[in-house]
């Protein structure tokens, strides 16, 4: 990969020169430009007329992520879901049971757990994953919030001060998500993760809302959504496929399966967005796809493509075949649907195999 400079330094060479010492000191190698602004950001803030307060909250938000990077980076290839829901979810609520036994299927295809850490259905998806595949990402909080069983002690688990990083966490590091019915926090993280998708700002990822046979939860969510959200023009009907609603728990983790039947990654190089897949489409099947999705193309058609320069430049997934499109980097909604579509083609692999509860 080639090395790259930083783009953002102190404004005096000397104080530069003395961070680039510093590095060679820490034995830094790998990704220096982002270690260099670090250290410049810091810097800076030295010279800056910055109060204790705003300096206790850089210094606990970065010590804070640090550890929790440390804590995932052994795990960086292995699948994980999120699960959000409520604290208050007591163990003989039906939909604890539907968090542990989702949480049981997916360790039983080789996924991890991340969840808040704390009672309720936090609890009930470590309880379901067990400690070997779970991660818990803590909260201090003056009640309700301390580690439950399942993951207290493990140094899987990390406590954080701020919401803000604690969920940066909790979305960052996860390949799909599920969310159970909860309170304010549960729904701030649902529409948190909805944002993001729809901004583009958040890989596309599988998003679940999961409720218990007979429930109303997540239905009349959904028809606010519809009735007042939707119908103003202040989202687009094609943002409800950004999720799926279900209350069967092997529909739940066949959602999440299967998003990863063909595809794999996208990546954006220059105005072009790449669509890494698992098998390749066939030139009809790609013909389709491009009248189909016309609409979210600027320029030109969906192609079949080689790696792009800068892919081969940093050595990324070669060996995937891939499509290019010219994305107008607003229909996220679309480009959801796009996904379905090429996790269904009939040259996809063949489906995951969803255990039997």
């Amino acid at each position: 990969m080639a090395e790259r400079l930083p783009h953002y330094r102190t404004g005096r060479a000397e104080l530069d020169q003395r961070l680039d010492d510093l590095l060679d000191a820490a034995g830094a190698s790998a990704n220096r430009d982002q270690l260099f602004e670090i250290l410049a950001t810091a810097t800076r803030l030295a010279g800056d007329d910055v109060d204790r307060l705003s300096l206790k909250i850089t210094n606990a938000a970065l010590r804070e992520l640090r550890r929790a990077f440390r804590i995932f980076a052994p795990y960086r290839g292995v699948p994980k879901v999120t699960m959000f829901g409520s604290a208050r979810t007591l163990a003989d609520d039906p939909l604890y049971a539907q968090a542990r036994d989702l949480a049981r299927l997916l360790a039983d295809t080789g996924w991890m757990v991340v969840t808040g850490g704390g009672p309720g259905i936090m609890a009930a998806g470590l309880e379901g994953a067990g400690r070997q595949q779970s991660f818990g990402i803590n909260i201090r909080l003056p009640f309700e919030q301390g580690a439950n069983e399942f993951i207290a002690g493990d140094p899987k688990l990390v406590t954080m001060k701020y919401f803000f990083t604690r969920k940066l966490m909790l979305l960052k590091e996860s390949d799909g998500f599920v969310v159970l019915p909860g309170g304010f926090g549960t729904l701030d993280e649902a529409l948190e993760l909805l944002t993001l998708m729809q901004t583009g700002k958040a890989d596309p990822s599988p998003v679940v809302f999961l409720e218990v046979p007979g429930g109303t939860y997540w239905h009349a969510w959904e028809r606010f959504v519809a009735d007042e959200v939707i119908a103003r023009a202040l989202a687009s009907p094609e943002d409800r496929s950004l999720y799926r609603i279900t209350d069967d728990v092997r529909d739940a983790v066949g959602e999440i399966l299967g998003f990863y039947r063909n595809y794999h990654s996208r990546r954006l190089v220059g105005e072009q967005l790449v669509i890494r897949l698992r098998s390749a489409p066939t030139p009809s099947e790609v013909a389709a796809l491009t009248e189909e999705f016309a609409d979210i193309c600027t320029d030109g058609d969906i192609s079949s493509s080689a790696p792009l320069p800068a892919e081969v430049a940093d050595d990324d997934r070669l060996d995937l075949p891939r499509l290019v499109l010219c994305f107008d980097r607003m229909s996220h909604g679309r480009l959801r649907e796009l996904i379905d579509r090429l996790n269904a083609l009939p040259s996809a692999p063949e489906p995951a195999t969803v255990p039997t509860p």
